[in-house]
């Protein structure tokens, strides 16, 4: 009895818990960035399913109360693919077809008195596809991040990397409970309250240092909006980011303002640091010289100190992570065209 006691309070601390991450992200106000909703959603859909656990171990409930438990599933998958090209490409909203991939959840609500929940084989059947509407995502979401891992700052990729792994290890507890290798089903919304007690710790320690890296400045939205503008048109008019000894602090002396305030208005609206914001730049001075015919003998390596980069061997990376390409295989491209 004791046992039971501590398993369904571990499981309960777990569901608040995840409650109120759930809120703190929707009510966050951080400035166009949606990924906070996005995240926020793929917890409800975890939440709502796991709420299901702990209810259908301690009460009787109808088939229908199942199926709508279950759904959750259905949210969680396409909002984890939303979050991961938010957070990894910067998708800034969903477009209409988006909203097509919440259909099967909206449907499977709408619907849940009508699926069978009851023991049959059609009821696995329909537990299987709801699971793996889920793998689908899980892996559309792997692929995503497998991709953009490079183009952002590896603390981002780090976090979606592991919640991922903690999804997938979700995914994985329950087919296995479900083909039986696995016996014990409240180990879910256990496993489920240890990961996101987790998850709110390391979330909350980086919004933390996130909020806090700025707290003593006075830059508002509009000034930020406006640096960013005066810095885009220095760069684009000057080419300073050809010069690869370019510093945070040579182009705010140059604009007349501290380089905590420029690095604070790059990260606000564009999402990058100041290093990637250049890159960008380089980049695209890269792109224009490898797709010049006057420029098909160059070199890459005199291509890539050409365009501000030290090294031929972060010019590569930096230019594969953006466009998917090597420089090479850039150039050939544009030839053939």
């Amino acid at each position: 009895m004791k046992q039971e006691v501590v398993l369904l309070v571990l499981s309960c601390l777990g569901i608040a818990q995840a409650l109120f991450l759930f809120v703190y992200l929707i009510t966050l106000r951080k400035t166009g960035d949606r990924n906070n909703i996005f995240l926020a959603f793929v917890i409800l859909g975890l939440t709502i399913r796991i709420g299901k656990s702990i209810l259908n171990v301690y009460f009787d409930l109808d088939p229908w109360q199942r199926n709508l438990g279950i759904s959750g599933i259905l949210l969680t998958g396409p909002f984890l693919w939303f979050y991961g090209k938010g957070l990894l490409f910067n998708m800034k909203k969903l477009k209409r077809m988006d909203y097509l991939h919440l259909l099967p959840f909206v449907f499977f609500v709408l619907f849940c008195a009508l699926f069978p929940n009851d023991g049959r084989p059609i009821s696995y059947v329909i537990y299987l596809l709801v699971f793996g509407h889920l793998a689908v995502y899980v892996l559309l979401s792997l692929r995503v991040y497998l991709k953009g891992r490079q183009k952002v700052h590896p603390q981002r990729a780090s976090w979606f990397r592991n919640l991922l792994i903690g999804i997938g290890l979700l995914w994985l507890f329950y087919m296995g409970n479900l083909a039986g290798l696995i016996p014990f089903y409240i180990g879910g919304a256990v496993f489920f309250s240890f990961l996101i007690y987790i998850f709110s710790f390391l979330f909350l320690q980086k919004h933390a240092f996130q909020l806090g890296k700025y707290n003593a400045s006075t830059l508002d939205k509009s000034e930020s909006g406006s640096l960013v503008k005066e810095v885009k048109e220095l760069l684009s008019k000057e080419e300073l980011f050809l010069d690869a000894n370019v510093s945070l602090e040579s182009v705010a002396k140059r604009l007349n303002v501290s380089a905590r305030k420029l690095s604070q208005a790059i990260n606000q609206n564009e999402h990058k640091n100041f290093s990637d914001f250049v890159n960008d730049y380089r980049i695209e001075k890269a792109k224009q010289l490898l797709s010049d015919p006057k420029h098909n003998n160059d070199k890459i390596i005199a291509i890539a100190y050409d365009c501000g980069f030290g090294n031929v061997t972060s010019f590569n990376m930096a230019f594969k992570a953006k466009t998917q390409l090597t420089p090479s295989a850039y150039r050939k491209q544009a030839q053939a065209i």
